[in-house]
Order: C-alpha cells, then structure tokens, then sequence
C-alpha cells in the first residue's frame, strides 16, 4: 500500500506515454514537467513564514 510503481509498471505507463504523445512530443513534455517542478520549488522557498519541513502552522 503507498509503494512506488516498479520496474514493470514504468515501462508499461512509458509505452501509454509514448503510445498518446508520440517520441517527437515526450521530450517536449518532459522539459515543461522539469520546468513545472523548479517553479513550484522556488515558489515555495519564497513563502513567507515557513520553517521546516515538520512546521505545523499557528492558528
């Protein structure tokens, strides 16, 4: 329960992937998800108020 997929389920969702974008569109897709990633990383560095990973918010 809650475990990472393995080795053959990420083969089997790579070749979904590849079956509905097709090879010339995954690289596109991969660069707009690292892109995504990095934003949504640096978006939360710059939160106001944060102090760890454990902070649990005063109400």
């Amino acid at each position: 329960m809650g475990s990472l997929p393995g080795g053959g389920e990420l083969i089997i969702v790579l070749l979904v992937l590849l079956l509905l974008f097709g090879a010339s569109r995954l690289p596109k897709l991969a660069r707009s998800m690292g892109q995504a990633g990095k934003e949504f990383k640096s978006g939360l560095k710059g939160l106001p108020g944060r102090r760890g990973r454990g902070a649990v918010p005063v109400l």
